[in-house]
């Protein structure tokens, strides 16, 4: 991924349309199958969502939607049919309007005011406060993830030049590598390997942040992306994403350490939580006598223009 600069256009209004499928091809049969999802975008200041219409196959015996611990559209799939491929398609169309961050404004405070800030008032006695403060399965702050944020997010700091300098940290210090991490990935292992994927990247800037006492989302969803100069956009090409969200005395402050800014009109939210294992697109069991499967995953981030925007979801335009 590529950084871009920040430019007023990226805080228009945009439209979108985003199709994910994932797809599991089991080499034998499996008799059950019982999964949770984020599947719904989330609803935000920032974030209308039009419509979502979700395909199973095979079609679920139960399938039922609440409201989770965060806040996010949380699905649970139960699948008695017997089958030996497990596909799950959703469609959103999305409006998204993200203002621009007023850095300036967010240096009225040093790190440390802004602490005691968000401590001292409403915020500081809320469950978001807390909940977004406390380590997580895979951000645990140790001593050396403690050091590391003091080194690099000093109490001193205006509080928006230290989320500018998170950012770019984490953008120039560390290489994005497919494959040099995984889901159990710690931060420690991130710090000293200096490598990994959005993923890593999110959960390093939300333990430096909740160190330091400045609670932090880690967040998941999509970004619109743009193929190499001359060469076209491949269907299916796109992927998933993840950032991170920071309290601050003006609001919840988004920015991505994979690409080097704020978030801007072209980020679509799903879901929030501690970590990833809280927003996880889709996880569960299966019965099979069977070991193995393949993985597909098709993400497809399409921007519509005003003639399509809002037209109504047909079944028959999925997968």
């Amino acid at each position: 991924m590529t950084t871009t600069e920040p430019r007023p256009d990226l805080h228009n209004t945009r439209h979108y349309e985003v199709r994910h499928t994932t797809e599991y091809v089991y080499e034998d049969y499996v008799t059950a199958s019982y999964s949770r999802a984020c599947l719904r975008p989330r609803s935000t200041d920032h974030q209308k969502v039009v419509s979502n219409v979700i395909e199973v196959t095979p079609s679920a015996n139960v399938m039922s939607e609440h409201t989770d611990f965060f806040g996010n559209y949380s699905h649970y799939l139960e699948i008695r049919t017997r089958h030996t491929r497990f596909a799950v398609t959703k469609r959103s169309e999305l409006e998204i309007t993200w203002p621009q961050v007023d850095v300036e404004a967010l240096n009225r405070w040093t790190v440390a005011t802004a602490r005691e800030e968000l401590r001292s008032t409403a915020a500081g006695f809320d469950l978001d406060h807390a909940r977004y403060l406390l380590p997580s399965r895979l951000v645990d702050v140790t001593p050396m993830v403690a050091a590391y944020a003091v080194e690099h997010l000093p109490d001193n700091k205006p509080l928006g030049d230290a989320l500018v300098h998170l950012y770019e940290l984490i953008y120039s210090d560390y290489k994005y590598a497919k494959g040099a991490t995984s889901t159990t990935t710690t931060l420690e292992e991130v710090i000293e390997g200096k490598a990994g994927v959005c993923q890593d990247f999110a959960h390093l800037a939300a333990g430096m942040a909740r160190h330091v006492g400045l609670p932090a989302r880690y967040v998941s969803g999509y970004i619109e992306t743009v193929p190499p100069p001359g060469k076209p956009k491949l269907a299916g090409s796109d992927a998933t994403h993840a950032w991170t969200s920071i309290r601050t005395p003006l609001g919840w402050v988004d920015l991505d350490p994979t690409n080097n800014h704020f978030a801007d009109s072209r980020y679509i939210v799903t879901a929030w939580g501690r970590d990833f294992r809280d927003v996880s697109p889709l996880k569960g069991i299966i019965f099979s006598e069977g070991s193995g499967s393949t993985l597909h995953v098709a993400v497809d981030v399409i921007p519509l223009t005003k003639e399509r925007a809002h037209r109504q979801p047909e079944l028959g335009d999925l997968g």
